[in-house]
Order: C-alpha cells, then structure tokens, then sequence
C-alpha cells in the first residue's frame, strides 16, 4: 500500500515522499512540493504496481536503447541463420543515432524521424545510380529494430510495448524477379569453374534447386540423401526442414568432390584448416563481374530456379514446395510465367475436346 510522509527541507520547506510497497515488487519512491501531487501519483502508480505495469515501466527508465540492443548482438544474434553481419550492421546504425535515449522514450515520431534519416543519408552501397537508400533498404533498417524491440517486449520485459508497430512502412516496388539468360547462365559458371571448384558447385546446386545461400553453405554431408537423391535443408529461414530432390548434374559433382573431401569437418565446405566455413559472396561478386553480368545477386540464382521451374510447367503450389515459402504471396511475381505453360495445357485440351467433335 501507498504511505505519505510529510518532510521538512533545511529552508524549512514542506515536501511530501510517497513510498508504495506491494508484495512481490520492488519499493517504489518519489517526493512532490504538494500532497494533492502526491496522492494522485500514489494513486496511478499503485493501480499499475498491482496490474505488473510498473515492472515493465522501471525497466524501460533504466535501459537506454544501445543496452537493449548490445544484449541483442551478444545473447541472440549468433543464432539468426543468415546475414549476421548485415543485421548487426543495421542495429549499430540506430545505437550511433538514438543509442543514448532511455527505451521509455523510443517513441514512434522519434523512430519516424529516424526512417526520414534513412532515406535521405547516403547509401554505403549505391545501386543503379541512387545514392541514397531505397525504399526496401530503409524497411529493412526498421525491421531489423522491430525484432529487436519485440524481444525486448515479450521475453526480457524491458518495454510495455513495440513503438515500430506504429511506424508506416514505405512502399516498396513489386518483388525483383531477375534471372540469367542462357548465355549469362553459361558465362557465369565458366567464370565459377575459374575461381574454384566449391563455388561452381555452390552456384550449381543454388541455380537448379533454388536453395538460399545459408541452406546451401550450412549443408553437411548427412544431409545429403544419395540412395533417394535428396538434399535435406534442416532449420531452414521459414523454421521448418524440407527436402529438395537433387539434380543428376548435381549429384555426379557432389560424388566426385566427396572422394577429396576434406575429413575435419562434417561440412561440405570447408576451409583446409577445417575450422571455418567459406565465405563464397565475394567469390560469386568476382564471378559476376568476370562474366560481364549487370545487376545480378547471389539471391537472384533462387529466382533464376524458380523462373525456370516456372516456364518448364512448374505451378504456383509447386514453387512453394520447392522454394520453402509457407505462403502463395512470396511466389506470385512468378505467376506471370506460369501463365504461359497454363495456356498451352488449355489449348491442348480445347484442341482434344473440339476438334474431336469436328
């Protein structure tokens, strides 16, 4: 319950402390000029003390946002599956801008001027002639903090709750769909053979499976079914495991590159001293410009896959099966391709079902 203490300052002013005590909480305290303040404070604060409120509220006061975020980097970043050093990249950006702001004023015009920041600073890796971030770039700074923020509300209780789920996202063009053609196909997997065995193997089994690069890189070699020609991708982005058949042309490289694998390590790729994964991003960079090729990322093999799925017959379910997509909205930008093998089947059946009757 709430207890009102009347105090005598040295200057002989009149003051008035509140202490309320409820069990299983920590005391709260504070001291007013005027006791109608003081009952008013006692009244509010004790209500909320009683409702849990009060918890979540002195967490936020006492942690400023570069705590939240240093807890994240060290406890929960190394476990995220892919772009590691992307999205510690990104939260560092908003622990320089608003790191020194307690979380209890992280509020949604403070984030909405950050996202106007974003938009407007010079990007650190200018595409296509912008230099500033794109709109998908900017979403992708919040979302980073959004995951951040929501951990912070719903497992450490530090805030009550999200502020970024009050901040407009911007709009994004439709879903990039961009795949080599059979020339750019052929160049870039010379360009891989030339740099080393493993990358062209890396590029192969993400041009013809549509795996992402983490699924890819992170494969051992009991993932890999051979008697079944299957690859099993375990923990995958979506959360779930999926098997993906395995291509011959697949197949024969990874059985051959088998007979001088190395035996440190139960990884397919491995670095020689057995410690340490390849890091092929910026072999495939090198690759890509060796060929020639324009405006082409490693994630645009997985679209390249999946175009060509689409125009030899494969259907939109089909796509989400393959791919590891749990809904149809992340394979609709391929539906325009699927579009033309439909089109085929309707003309041969019209063509059976008339002119049989003529």
């Amino acid at each position: 319950m709430a207890l009102i203490e009347e105090r005598k300052t040295k200057n002989g002013k009149i003051k008035y402390r509140v202490l309320i005590r409820v069990k299983g909480y920590p005391t709260m305290s504070a001291t007013f000029e005027k006791k109608t303040d003081a009952r008013i404070w006692a009244s509010n604060n004790e209500s909320a003390m009683k409702l849990g409120k009060h918890i979540k509220d002195a967490e936020a006061k006492k942690h400023t946002l570069a705590d939240l975020i240093d807890r994240y980097i060290a406890t929960e970043l190394p476990r995220r599956k892919s772009d590691q050093e992307k999205f510690k990249m990104q939260l560092l950006w908003w622990k320089d801008k608003i790191g020194a702001y307690l979380l209890s004023d992280i509020t949604p015009p403070l984030l909405s001027k950050c996202k106007e920041v974003l938009g407007t600073e010079e990007s650190p890796k200018p595409k296509n002639g912008n230099t500033t971030r794109s709109n998908a770039t900017v979403n992708r700074y919040m979302a980073c903090l959004s995951i951040v923020l929501t951990k912070a509300v719903k497992e450490w209780q530090w805030i009550d709750e999200n502020p970024m789920f009050k901040v407009t996202k911007l709009k994004e063009p439709r879903g990039r769909v961009r795949f080599l053609t059979d020339d750019e196909r052929k160049n870039l997997l010379d360009e891989c053979k030339k740099i080393s065995h493993e990358l062209y193997i890396v590029v192969l089994i993400a041009i013809t499976t549509g795996a992402r690069y983490g699924e890819i890189v992170n494969l051992k070699w009991q993932h890999i079914d051979f008697k079944n020609n299957l690859f099993h991708f375990l923990d995958t982005k979506n959360g779930d495991d999926r098997g993906v058949p395995i291509p011959h042309i697949v197949q024969e490289e990874l059985k051959a590159f088998s007979k001088v694998r190395s035996i440190k390590s139960d990884y397919i790729f491995i670095r020689p001293d057995g410690k340490k994964l390849i890091y092929f991003r910026n072999q495939f960079d090198d690759a890509v410009e060796n060929a020639n090729i324009s405006d082409f990322h490693f994630h645009d093999l997985r679209h390249t896959a999946a175009s060509y799925l689409a125009m030899n017959g494969a259907g939109i379910r089909e796509l989400a099966e393959i791919l590891g997509h749990k809904t149809m909205a992340m394979v609709q930008r391929y539906s325009h391709l699927t579009q033309k093998h439909t089109a085929k089947l309707m003309d041969d059946m019209a063509e059976k079902m008339i002119r049989g009757l003529v």
